[in-house]
């Protein structure tokens, strides 16, 4: 996988940060593979995608790579990579290689990969602690005891191992759960080109296409785009299987009538975006589509206004369930008093997922939905996160309604959900994937 030519500057920015991290624990050493490649059958393997944590703070997009942070009297960045191989080159394409690798990454030295099980016994001797991905890979842990092993069998020598050791993993989930700039531009653009397929994608649709069809239009415009990838598996769900909230894009037959749900975003330069849409097949909303619609659009309303500096992750959540129960009462799905429904959970027959989930380098990116350390005196859970400008998440509320002899038959089959990026600011939220309509009468406009 190719990545454009970027500035490097937020790499090395994050690295010392990793670094101030460290030594905030009395220094050691980090030690973080990319992600291996992946065979899918036979001779051919998976497109590559690199490790999140890994890309994050190298920007470096080959396999076959390993980062190592000192933090000691003198820091040291180092990168191991695959050496230059023309003969490779020649059938697998362009290898960066050590000696450009660090020069072009911002690292202090570069070693060829090849020689990774020489040199990590040296750099881990000595040190006092280890900062790794705890329990993430087997075969990294397999490599590490090796490595451990060796600096034991140099003991008679003084060397010793570390004595202390942290997930690295956790303390990059906090790094990365608050976006520096240059994520929040890379994550619009990746949200405007998600919008513009799915803009696509209602122009298109009409009634006897297939849903792989309209899959075919989202990939069309994200690659058209520049996108490299899709940030995650395309839901494009007509009719009935809108109500199951993972479905793949399938060969069932957009018809007259229907409602078509598509959840789709792309991944550009490791970011995700995700964008969800529900409109009619024919390009008019029926009225129990239209009266479900609009509850759902007044569910996100609800949540986008909780989501905010100060509020507490869970806000927005329970502000879109208020609406939705109420909807649900007002329609005949659910009977009984809002304060009832709520304290009963029956709203989950017909919404039993929550709105929103953090968005980034992955689609449902990193980080506790909880504030970190011990839950408070007297409680048994810690509070939920507050929300600080830089955060990214989702927020998505729907209604998902099967058949059932309880149920009013003309809302049998209708499946609706609402999903935009929102990026918290200093006074709010940014829903920066407004570049496809929302309202019902714009969807409609747009597909007339």
């Amino acid at each position: 996988m190719s990545i454009p030519a970027q500035d490097i500057s937020p790499f090395a920015a994050r690295r010392k940060r990793l670094l101030e991290a460290m030594h905030a624990q009395g220094g050691g050493i980090a030690i973080l593979p990319t992600a291996r490649e992946c065979v899918r059958n036979r001779d051919a393997e998976y497109p590559y995608r690199f490790d999140s944590d890994f890309f994050y703070l190298t920007g470096f997009p080959e396999p076959e790579a390993w980062m190592v942070l000192v933090a000691g009297s003198q820091d040291r960045q180092i990168l191991f990579c695959r050496s230059k191989n023309l003969e490779r080159e020649i059938w697998d394409g362009y290898r960066i290689g050590p000696d450009a690798a660090a020069e072009q990454f911002g690292f202090d030295q570069a070693y060829p990969v090849e020689s990774l099980s020489d040199e990590l016994p040296k750099l881990i001797a000595d040190q006092p602690a280890l900062f790794v991905p705890l329990a993430s890979d087997r075969l990294f842990d397999l490599n590490l005891r090796t490595w451990l092993d060796k600096v034991r069998a140099m003991g008679r020598s003084g060397a010793t191992v570390p004595g202390r050791t942290y997930d690295l993993r956790a303390i990059l989930a906090e790094m990365r759960l608050v976006k520096d700039a240059s994520e929040l531009e890379t994550m619009r653009r990746a949200a405007a080109i998600s919008a513009g397929a799915h803009v696509r994608a209602m122009r298109a649709a009409r009634p006897g296409m297939r849903e792989y069809e309209i899959e075919a239009e989202l990939l069309h415009e994200f690659r058209r785009h520049g996108s490299q990838s899709v940030a995650y598996n395309s839901i494009v769900a007509t009719g009935r299987n809108a109500c199951v909230l993972h479905y793949r894009a399938g060969d069932a037959e957009l018809k007259d009538g229907d409602l078509l749900l598509i959840d789709a975003g792309c991944e550009l330069d490791g970011y995700a975006s995700d964008i969800t849409r529900t409109f009619p097949v024919n390009g008019r909303f029926s009225g129990p589509q239209r009266a479900l619609y609009d509850i759902v659009l007044e569910a996100q309303r609800a949540a986008a206004s909780r989501t905010l500096p100060g509020a507490r992750w869970n806000e927005g959540h329970d502000a879109a369930v208020r609406v939705l129960a109420q909807g649900m009462i007002d329609e005949g799905l659910l009977a009984g008093s809002l304060d009832g429904v709520l304290e009963s959970q029956q709203y989950t027959r017909f919404y039993m997922h929550r709105t929103g989930h953090w968005l980034g380098m992955d689609v449902h990116d990193v980080g506790d939905y909880r504030e970190p350390g011990p839950a408070p005196a007297g409680d048994t859970q810690r509070p939920w996160r507050t929300l600080r400008p830089g955060m990214v998440l989702t927020i998505e509320p729907g209604i998902y309604v099967r058949p059932a002899d309880d149920v009013p038959e003309r809302f049998w089959d209708i499946g609706i959900r609402i999903e935009d990026d929102a990026v918290v600011t200093e006074t709010g939220c940014e829903l920066i994937t407004r570049g496809v309509p929302v309202a019902a009468d714009d969807i409609e406009a747009l597909m007339k």
